[in-house]
């Protein structure tokens, strides 16, 4: 049995959306910001979602602990233990420096995780007022409707639009992508969950990220993969798995472009 039903996804949905109306909106270009000590950015809206959420999941499932980006390494060991428990797992601002200085492009984050999966999965973008949703086996839907990463496939890795984040990617790879990308177009949005989703979408069809956390990716991995999505990491395994330390991260938009696209990646590791 599931610690938690899996049929409760549309009250999920709703007060993740709700969260993001109205911890989110109101404090956008009027909130200020701080540096944690890994040189990151933090606001109160960060810890405001937070508190919100925890608080309300704590009421729907007080078995179900819960991971959040903003809590203490010793408090995130802890919930995590072998990554075979249960846990929600929390981004309360992803695109936080995006958030701080005016940028529109940031989302909240949730994802259940049990046995070592995601199985539910939740990304809110309020600023397009856009929810990401997926079961595990249910598919993945964008605002009720069904979302497909291949509705409209590209055949070819060179007409593709990619999503990369070229500040964690090894000197070599990066300058190659620079001076001889095998894509037609790059963009680097700033929110790794919803670059996952942008994908699952379509507005993009290749990814590559060098070094992301748990909280960053879990729901957009789910999301990614039920709307039919391939991914791995740059070393060919599951990209994901629930531990804390980050992982690479290398996906498209159908099997026959990831093969590609990996088989580049591949090719340049070599030489």
């Amino acid at each position: 049995m599931p610690d938690f039903p899996h049929s409760n996804l549309s009250l999920l949905k709703q007060l993740v959306v709700d969260t993001g109306k109205e911890e989110l909106l109101p404090r956008f270009r009027h909130t200020g910001f701080s540096y944690k000590q890994d040189g990151s950015v933090i606001t109160q809206a960060d810890l405001s979602v937070q508190t919100r959420l925890q608080q309300a999941l704590l009421n729907l499932s007080p078995q179900i602990p819960l991971l959040s980006e903003e809590m203490t390494e010793q408090e995130q060991v802890s919930i995590v233990g072998d990554g075979k428990a249960s846990f929600w797992c929390l981004d309360p601002l992803d695109g936080t420096r995006n958030f701080a200085f005016g940028i529109p492009f940031f989302c909240i984050s949730l994802a259940l995780i049990e046995n070592g999966q995601p199985v539910i999965a939740i990304i809110y973008d309020p600023i397009r007022d856009e929810c990401f949703t997926a079961g595990c086996g249910q598919g993945a839907s964008l605002n009720g409707k069904p979302l497909r990463a291949d509705d409209a496939p590209h055949e070819d890795l060179s007409h593709c639009t990619a999503i990369i984040d070229f500040k964690r990617l090894s000197d070599n790879l990066a300058a190659r992508l620079a001076c001889n990308p095998p894509y037609s177009s790059q963009r680097s949005f700033g929110s790794v969950a919803l670059d996952w989703v942008w994908l699952a979408a379509g507005r993009g069809q290749i990814y590559l990220h060098g070094k992301q956390k748990l909280w960053d990716y879990a729901a957009g991995w789910l999301i990614l993969a039920e709307a039919g999505g391939i991914s791995s990491t740059l070393e060919g395994v599951s990209s994901f798995q629930a531990v804390l330390e980050p992982r690479s991260a290398v996906a498209a938009s159908n099997t026959d472009l990831y093969q590609q696209w990996f088989e580049w990646l591949g090719a340049q590791a070599k030489e």
